[in-house]
Formats: C-alpha cells, structure tokens, sequence
C-alpha cells in the first residue's frame, strides 16, 4: 500500500537567507567547543537536529548553533568560515569543488530526491486521479496538461518520472514561475494543472484539499535513494578539517549516532518533536510523511559506487553546462565511527 508519507521541506529564498539568518544555540555544555552549521530549513536538517534533541552534542562536548542557508549562499559562506559545516546537496557540493573550492563531504545522512508531484483538485476530479493511482496512469493522465516549473531541477526530475512512462515532457505546456510557492499559487487559481517541488508543499495542499499528491519516491524510484544516490551530504573545508580533526570527528559521530537512531526509530517523539520545533507550524502528519520519504542511513558511511550512481543521477537531468564527476579527493569516511 502506498505511504502518505512524504519528504523535504521548503528551501529559504536567496534573499531572506542570510538577512535572515537563524541562529539558535544546541543543547551543548559552556565547556564544549562551539561550531556553526549551515542548514537549509527542510526535512535534511533533521539528523542535526535530531543530535541536538537527544544530546548526542553535548556527549560529544560541542554546543552547536544553527545557520538557515541556501543553495545560492551555502558554499560561500562555508568557504567563508562563517559557518565550519555544511549540510548540502551533493549537486551544491560537486559544483562547488568544480568551482575550486577545497571543500570535503564527510559522510551522507540522507539519500534520494523527497519530491511531490502535486496536481489541483479540478484536475483530479477530471481524470479520477487519486494518491493511491498508480505512476503510469498517473503519467497518461499529464500527458496533455499544463505544468508549473519554479526550478530546472525539479522540471528535469518531473521529465525523468514521464519519460519512463513514456510521455514526452516536451510536449507539455510549461509555465515558469519563480518560486514554489508561486506554483502552489497558480495552482489554486487553476492557472496550471500540477508542479513538482520538495516537501512538505504538496502534502500541506493535499491536507488543505487544493491538491492531491499523486507521485513521490515511493512510487517514483527515479527519486529514490536505490536510483538517485545521495541525497545530502554533511560537509566542511578541507583546511578546517584538516586543522580540527578531532573537532570533525566528534560532530560527524553525533550525526551517525542520529541517523542511525532515525533509521531505527523514525516516528519517535524524539524524532517527531525535534522536527516540530525546527519546522514550526507544519501539522505532525505532514512532518511524518516528509521523514519517511527520506532513506536514513544506518550508517553515514560513502561509498565509490554509491557517488557513482548520485553522478550519474544529476547528469541524467542535463540542467548543468557540464557533466559533474567525481574522485576519492572528495569525499571520505576518516572521520566516522
């Protein structure tokens, strides 16, 4: 049977970010290193929150303070040293290195692409689409209808869904909007028929009854962790790393140790209530499905043919100028129990 659960959360605008950078203290002792971790407001965030709400820092000896960043504002501002770490996307990182800068995944704490593809009520009653219908007779269905597209990216992973069922994405009528909640606009208005977006967007729509969630990577295994690899990684300059070893170590132990507990524990109240308190005002069902969409790892540890098959996933979409590619220079395992 189909989950109703569901994935991600909303990524800051590039504007808001660092303007309204959020800093908030972890649960850490005045005695322990204090360091600053860039994350993206979403359902990734929650294994360092996780590690916050269940001490895993503070055994560690580090207090921990939270930076909200963007894909457009996270790579400067760990190059910067405004913040020693980085939660981020393995296309963020890989563009970054390709740029030059010296920066080093430590370990992955999330794998696959936790998307909805949500489409309005008026557009599910017409084509008797519900959440439980399945991919390819939900793919004919788009065949001919009119898509919201806020970002490359998720246009390109929407294409990948369709062409496996093999509807041709360029046969649709595409309609550029600027952010997702723009999506999520023109959808109300019926100005467009469905968009694809990062939790907990769809699942908010389809608990409002303005949409239906009607693919997501438990039926799309395009978006999966088995198909697409990697979903976040944990990373740092490797200067910093170099210069903090122990320092890295103790932060990527609290995170293993939270990842793993996520795998094993993943409707806690633990884990639920750390995710109320990072994600405020978003309703416990939504959170349950943005978590489970999510393949946390036992085990935080990288591996050659996992960055593989994650490579090969963000080239498939052919949003980047150049193929990304990736060596053992940038990633490694040193600093995990």
């Amino acid at each position: 049977m189909r989950s109703h659960l569901v994935n991600r959360i909303l990524t800051a605008t590039a504007a808001a970010a660092l303007a309204s950078t959020l800093l908030s203290a972890c649960g850490g002792g005045s005695d322990g290193t204090t360091v600053t971790v860039g994350v993206g407001g979403n359902i990734f965030d929650m294994p360092i929150r996780v590690a916050d709400a269940k001490g895993y820092f503070r055994q560690q000896g580090l207090t921990v303070k939270y930076v909200t960043l963007t894909a457009s504002t996270g790579s400067s501002a760990l190059e910067s040293g405004s913040v020693q770490f980085l939660n981020t996307s393995p296309t963020d990182f890989l563009s970054a290195r390709r740029q030059g800068l010296k920066h080093l995944a430590i370990g992955h704490d999330g794998g696959g692409n936790p998307l909805g593809l949500v489409v309005s009520t008026t557009f599910a009653k017409a084509h008797d689409l519900t959440s439980k219908t399945p991919p390819a007779q939900v793919a004919k269905a788009l065949a001919h209808s009119t898509a919201g597209a806020s970002s490359a990216n998720t246009k390109a992973e929407a294409g990948l869904y369709l062409r496996a069922y093999g509807v041709d994405p360029g046969k649709l009528k595409w309609v550029s909007l600027p952010s997702p909640a723009a999506d999520k606009a023109a959808l109300n208005k019926d100005e467009i028929d469905w968009f694809v977006t990062s939790e907990p967007i769809p699942l908010q729509l389809q608990q409002t009854g303005d949409g239906v969630v009607v693919a997501d990577p438990l039926t799309v295994p395009q978006w999966s962790y088995t198909q697409a690899g990697y979903g976040q990684l944990l990373t740092v300059k490797t200067s910093y790393a170099a210069q903090n070893a122990a320092t890295v170590q103790k932060f990527a132990t609290a995170i293993q140790r939270a990842t793993n507990y996520m795998h094993g524990h993943l409707h806690s109240g633990a884990v639920l209530g750390a995710a109320r308190t990072a994600l405020p005002g978003i309703p416990d069902s939504v959170l349950a499905g943005s978590l489970d969409q999510v393949e946390w790892p036992a085990s935080d540890r990288m591996s050659a043919g996992d960055w593989t098959k994650t490579t090969g996933f963000i080239n498939s979409l052919g949003v980047l100028p150049n193929k990304l590619t990736v060596s053992s220079d940038d990633w490694t395992n040193k600093y995990l129990p």
